[in-house]
């Protein structure tokens, strides 16, 4: 599966990048939470919590069906 969510994640990074920020992976649990670190700008927009549940979460559910929820940490 985390090869899965890595590859999800590659999608959606290079919107993330032309704006000055990425996402990093740091856990993929066997429950289905998957934890990541926005870093570069995204780390600290106001609006990060709005990309991570209406952008990364929602990709990565739509390309990996495991996928139950996605954590900022």
């Amino acid at each position: 599966m985390k090869e899965q969510v890595e590859k999800a994640l590659d999608k959606i990074r290079p919107a993330l990048q032309r704006d000055g920020g990425n996402v990093e992976l740091v856990e993929v649990g066997d429950d289905g939470v998957v934890k990541v670190r926005l870093t570069g700008a995204c780390g600290s927009c106001p609006m990060s919590q709005i990309t991570l549940k209406q952008g990364i979460e929602r990709v990565l559910k739509q390309e990996v069906s495991s996928v139950k929820e996605v954590v900022s940490v």
